[in-house]
């Protein structure tokens, strides 16, 4: 399984394409038009939303820029992904076999490309498992699905259209993300640290979930130490948990019912006078464990 993971997780990287990409989560649905890029050092990546409010999201490597042209907004960030598919093999060590474990389905055609066909099973209760399709000469993901209990399809994220190895320009798409005249440019200050450092910890480690990064928000608002806006990201290699812990607002935190879309949960609680929400795409149980395991470890 890690090695045709490993093949997917490459594809993904190396290969250059153009494709209408449409995502289904319960009763939505949303579509994007998707350029890619890549020349062996750097990916370059466009895309444009097709449905709801316009939107174009432009990435080099991790640096991120999305327009918004109803608000003439460009937010500029750093992501590793954008999200489209699980991000393969971000955990240290390669333990994806020991918490998944994976069988082949056959072959299918995707798009007009002929697509291997590989379910990827959960070992416990605290994930989802996945149906994969590759397509079969680059493995390239074609199509994804997040299954539930019972294998019930919660989200489906697939290609419609592909062209693989399509003419697309580096630089073209390279000018376009430094084009923003006309649009206010708005770089949420984030700032690298630990959990430990802001005063936080995990009661019990969660079965395959791995510390993969944290960073507090900057505010503009002069908070204490401790106080700024912190994001704890985890891992298992294919599903990822983030914490995210702000000061309680009686005004905005008062739901600690789970909530749902697609395959996305979300569960908040308080811890003193601070909010946690854990979110991601596992089974609520697991956010519960999460969010129960986080507790303060300074004043």
């Amino acid at each position: 399984m890690s090695e045709w993971l490993s093949r997917m997780h490459e594809a993904s990287r190396q290969r250059s394409y153009t494709g209408t990409l449409v995502v289904s989560a319960g009763a939505a649905m949303s579509a994007s038009k998707i350029w890619h890029v890549c020349d062996g050092q750097q990916q370059v990546e466009r895309i444009d939303s097709l449905t709801g409010a316009p939107r174009t999201t432009i990435r080099r490597n991790n640096e991120v820029i999305t327009f918004a042209p109803e608000s003439k907004t460009a937010t500029v960030e750093k992501r590793e992904s954008l999200g489209l598919f699980p991000d393969m093999g971000r955990t240290p060590s390669n333990q994806i076999p020991q918490f998944y474990s994976a069988r082949e389905v056959g072959v299918q055609r995707v798009a007009g490309h002929l697509a291997d066909t590989v379910e990827i099973l959960p070992r416990d209760e605290w994930r989802f498992g996945y149906r994969i399709w590759s397509e079969q000469q680059s493995g390239l993901v074609v199509k994804i699905q997040t299954l539930g209990e019972q294998g019930a399809v919660l989200e489906q994220v697939a290609f419609t259209e592909l062209q693989l190895d399509a003419p697309v320009s580096m630089d073209k798409l390279k000018q376009a993300m430094k084009d923003t005249r006309g649009y206010e440019v708005i770089k949420p200050a984030l700032k690298k640290t630990t959990a430990e450092a802001q005063g936080w910890r995990l009661k019990e480690a969660i079965p395959g979930f791995q510390s993969m990064s944290c960073h507090t928000r900057e505010t503009g608002q002069g908070l204490a130490p401790g106080q700024a806006p912190m994001q704890w990201v985890f891992s298992d290699g294919l599903a990822s948990v983030s914490l995210f812990v702000e000061p309680f607002d009686e005004q905005r935190h008062r739901q600690e019912k789970p909530a749902a879309v697609g395959a996305t949960h979300s569960v908040g609680r308080r811890v003193g006078d601070h909010w946690v929400t854990a979110m991601g795409e596992v089974p609520v149980a697991t956010l519960k464990r999460f969010i129960q395991a986080i507790e303060r470890t300074q004043p």
